[in-house]
């Protein structure tokens, strides 16, 4: 009697942990989420940010001719003017009477050419008087040209049709040569200019197939895609940074100047290569794993060589074949052999 009790009570005991090994076995599995390794053309793309300048030849930055005040303002920024329309009109008192004075170096210089000429035709004057006479109206003369059309430029209209982008003259200040007025720009000849570091720039070469997008990420509204006209051959001293400049002829709504836009060069395209989620690189050392389940649901690392990058996915190397399953999300923090169970997203 005591022994059937003794049978039926190990009976019982191993039933217990039979039941109880798979609950141990489930809450030691760690949940991750898991993408497949596939073997696919790879485009490696560098992105960067920028934003929508004019063309050169497209925009005219205005000055006044010569120090003076300003007198009218007819323009205001964003507004859009025709080819030879007034901005600015400059006062002009102060150039007429500069006008009038070289006009009248020019009569005094004439009747010096004059009297010049007479005397050397006699004998009285060296050659010399005569040679610097002729300089002195040719100077006189192109003085009284410069002054017109100084007096012609105090009233300043716009060379091209397009748009105030920039207005800086204010009614009544002073004003001289170094100091823009007003800027004026040709909405639809615009491109995109990109930053790119000096060591990136090397990689990047005219005709680069590039896609663009608003804002400042890769997941701003897709705008078209353009191609590299330009590599800056300068670094810029302020940002440390190489522009490259964009055309875009066909853009799915017209590019606003100044506007950002995040854009991203294709660098090389390379078939057939294996492609994995960057999600599933984790640091190793100097280099990557990333850990493969197998049919039992047991992740395991795999040392990777990696490629090219984009911000979404890898070009695996050597160490994956494709085919293979990975370990995404969850993969930081994950041991060798460890089970693993796949998680809804």
């Amino acid at each position: 009697m005591t022994g059937r009790i003794l049978m039926l009570a190990l009976l019982v005991s191993a039933c217990s942990r039979a039941k109880d090994e798979p609950a141990d076995s489930a809450l030691t599995a760690v949940g991750v989420r898991t993408a497949v390794v596939t073997t696919q053309p790879f485009f490696e793309t560098l992105g960067t940010i920028g934003a929508v300048e004019s063309r050169a030849g497209h925009v005219a930055l205005l000055s006044a001719p010569a120090p003076t005040r300003v007198a009218q303002i007819f323009v205001s920024a964003g507004q859009k003017v025709s080819r030879g329309a007034t901005l600015v009109v400059l006062d002009q008192s102060i150039l007429r009477e500069s006008a009038r004075s070289a006009e009248a170096a020019l009569v005094a210089a004439q009747r010096n050419y004059e009297r010049a000429r007479t005397l050397t035709a006699s004998g009285i004057l060296p050659r010399k008087d005569l040679e610097q006479a002729t300089a002195d109206l040719a100077k006189a003369r192109a003085d009284v040209a410069n002054e017109r059309r100084i007096l012609q430029l105090a009233v300043i209209r716009s060379p091209i049709a397009g748009v105030v982008t920039r207005m800086n003259a204010v009614l009544g200040a002073a004003v001289d040569t170094n100091q823009p007025l007003v800027e004026v720009a040709d909405p639809t000849a615009v491109d995109i200019v990109l930053s790119v570091g000096p060591t990136e720039a090397a990689t990047v070469h005219p005709g680069a197939k590039v896609n663009i997008r608003s804002g400042e990420t890769a997941t701003g509204e897709i705008i078209g895609v353009g191609s590299v006209m330009d590599v800056a051959g300068i670094i810029d001293s302020a940002s440390r940074s190489v522009s490259v400049r964009v055309r875009a002829p066909t853009t799915t709504r017209p590019l606003s100047l100044g506007e950002t836009i995040y854009g991203e060069i294709t660098l090389a395209t390379r078939e057939n290569a294996v492609v994995a989620p960057i999600e599933a690189l984790v640091p190793d050392g100097d280099g990557f794993k990333v850990f493969v389940v197998d049919h039992s649901g047991f992740a395991h690392a795999h040392p990777v060589t990696v490629g090219g990058r984009t911000d979404r996915v890898a070009e695996i190397k050597s160490g994956l074949n494709g085919g293979e399953t990975v370990v995404t999300y969850g993969a930081y923090g994950l041991d060798d052999g460890v089970k693993v169970v796949v998680q809804k997203k």
